[in-house]
């Protein structure tokens, strides 16, 4: 169990792709805090010490680093929030609140950890994007925008922290987090590997990045979506069709 006696802090941790990896890093030895805005998550998850507050706000992040008891040698950035998205309807506020959750959020809590001595020597950092980064459907530009810069900020910190922590990104392609009993087949065959993505194939590959093995891997962004964004999609070709 490399991460007994580690400490893990998980942004957003209490449903979802968040709260697997919280789990995962129980399941691996690890003291697990986590920072959300959902009060039910103690009576799910009694083994994670949760902080209830929104990371959009400055003094919630201080507060929450104030409450940590113990360095922190994985740090996982995974909340996000989506806010409308047509250009006519996404106001000012609720554009910049994204980008406070996704980018603004991520950034300030890395600093605080290091201006108060709590991030540990040779940390690591995940940051959880998505291939929205890349790509998108109509309507969602301030959670592209919240994961494009993400991604950016990955490779910044991981310079600015050479020495101090690794970090990377992840992006995720369509991660079933409703636990959908059966998925049509064209869902599943739009994926090269015949499926939906799961919350725990994300959560294996923080466990893989944040642990010994991978070492030598720093400002990476890794895409994590059954090769679904490789897949060249043309009108009437292999039965795909528009409308």
């Amino acid at each position: 169990m490399e991460f007994a006696n580690k400490h893990a802090v998980v942004t957003g941790a209490a449903n979802g792709i968040g709260q697997c990896i919280a789990e995962a890093f129980l399941r691996e030895g690890a003291t697990v805090t986590a920072i959300d805005v959902d009060k039910t998550a103690d009576e799910r998850l009694p083994n994670i010490s949760f902080f209830y507050g929104d990371i959009a706000e400055e003094f919630e992040l201080k507060e929450f680093v104030r409450s940590l008891t113990q360095p922190v040698d994985c740090l996982i950035n995974n909340a996000c929030i989506g806010r409308r998205g047509l250009l006519s309807e996404c106001s000012y506020e609720d554009f910049e609140y994204v980008q406070r959750v996704g980018v603004t959020a991520p950034y300030y809590l890395t600093s605080l950890l290091l201006q108060n001595n709590l991030l540990a020597p040779n940390a690591a950092i995940i940051n959880i994007a998505s291939t929205r980064a890349f790509q998108s459907q109509p309507d969602t530009e301030s959670y592209s925008a919240a994961k494009g810069g993400i991604v950016a900020l990955t490779h910044a910190m991981a310079v600015s922290l050479a020495g101090r922590a690794r970090v990377n990104c992840i992006s995720p392609g369509w991660i079933d987090t409703a636990k959908t009993p059966e998925h049509s087949e064209p869902d599943k065959h739009q994926h090269p590997v015949g499926r939906v993505g799961m919350p725990a194939d994300i959560a294996e590959m923080v466990l893989y990045l944040c642990s010994s093995k991978a070492g030598f891997i720093s400002g990476e962004n890794i895409t994590i979506d059954g090769g679904m964004s490789k897949l060249m999609v043309y009108h009437a070709d292999y039965g795909w069709r528009l409308g």
